[in-house]
């Protein structure tokens, strides 16, 4: 019991002023470390294969894909945090109230444009399924760029209203050297959960259920052999848009599962009922989702299986391989 009792202090030459280190048993502790090291290199890993084969593949440069490519990207950037993250399992912080704040600040834009992205996929189906008529003249690439780089700014500035005090004055709400925590003030921050969480995961939900509706009632129409669904001028979407809804609603499905709990636990204010192993938890689900994604898209997606090897064989070196049939 002693080794537990001795107080161990992030920087030990500052008595008065340096932060206690946090004190768990070590099985726990590697854990959480193993945990978050492996997460972090899977998930970066796997997301660098998704914005390659999507970046480098010219037969893949399509709307739909384009979206894909924006939350990879911000998952490609959770990995990293996830990895920075590894610091912070001892309680201590290293890199200074710069770096600490800079820290904080990336984590929020990154969770700000991963939900934002998922409204764009959302929105991007509902017009697909909903829609077929309108997809190929409203859904452009050039707009879904703009739409990609206006979810992004906005959630830079979004993120940078919320951190003003933070981001104007590193580590003002520090209370020892070596502490890495972010304050938000109460409006500040229901006004992030709502705009963070609240609102887009309402609309991904209703646009959702809608998707739901009309391909259920598009199968019964095809299963039936219902001429008068053309004949009343309505046009059912295509095999391929219809798959794309179902997995990147699994991505939908996955994204809520692992973000609610987090989400759940900020509105509620219940934290400090969370004992470690419990909130670690929280947290490892909440970055996991980044690890996911790629996943699901190699298991429903054959043209990215086929780029993973193109990939990991070096073919993607050759002349010319970005014209390559991979679909």
């Amino acid at each position: 019991m002693g080794t537990w009792e001795k107080t161990e202090l992030c920087f030990p030459q500052l008595l008065n002023s340096s932060c206690k280190k946090t004190t768990r048993p070590h099985f726990d502790t590697m854990l959480i470390y193993i945990m978050l090291f492996f997460s972090s290199l899977l998930t970066t890993a796997l997301n660098l294969l998704v914005i390659i084969s999507i970046s480098h593949f010219k037969q893949l440069h399509s709307p739909t894909n384009l979206l894909i490519l924006s939350l990879a990207f911000s998952d490609f950037f959770m990995g990293l945090y996830m990895f920075l993250s590894i610091m912070l399992v001892d309680g201590c912080w290293f890199l200074g109230d710069l770096m600490c704040t800079l820290y904080d600040y990336l984590g929020y834009v990154i969770a700000s444009a991963s939900v934002g992205t998922m409204v764009l996929i959302s929105v991007d189906r509902y017009v697909a399924i909903c829609h077929p008529m309108h997809y190929y003249s409203e859904i452009t690439q050039k707009r879904v760029q703009v739409c990609i780089c206006l979810c992004w700014m906005c959630s830079v500035i979004f993120q940078s209203l919320i951190l003003k005090d933070a981001l104007q004055q590193p580590g003002r709400y520090h209370s020892c050297i070596g502490e890495c925590v972010v304050f938000i003030n109460d409006i500040a921050g229901l006004v992030d959960l709502t705009f963070s969480f609240i609102v887009p995961i309402t609309v991904i939900v209703v646009l959702y259920m809608r998707i739901f509706v009309v391909a259920v009632s598009q199968a019964r129409a095809m299963r039936s052999h219902i001429a008068a669904v053309t004949q009343s001028g309505k046009v059912t979407a295509k095999k391929s848009e219809m798959k794309a809804a179902r997995t990147l609603g699994i991505v939908v499905v996955l994204f809520l599962i692992c973000l609610s709990p987090y989400y759940c636990v900020s509105l509620t204010g219940q934290e400090n009922l969370l004992n470690y192993l419990s909130a670690a938890f929280v947290f490892w689900l909440y970055y996991f989702n980044s690890c996911l994604n790629p996943m699901v898209y190699a298991f429903c997606y054959p043209w990215l299986r086929k780029s993973i090897k193109l990939i990991v064989t070096f073919k993607i070196l050759q002349p010319d391989s970005s014209e390559l049939n991979i679909l």
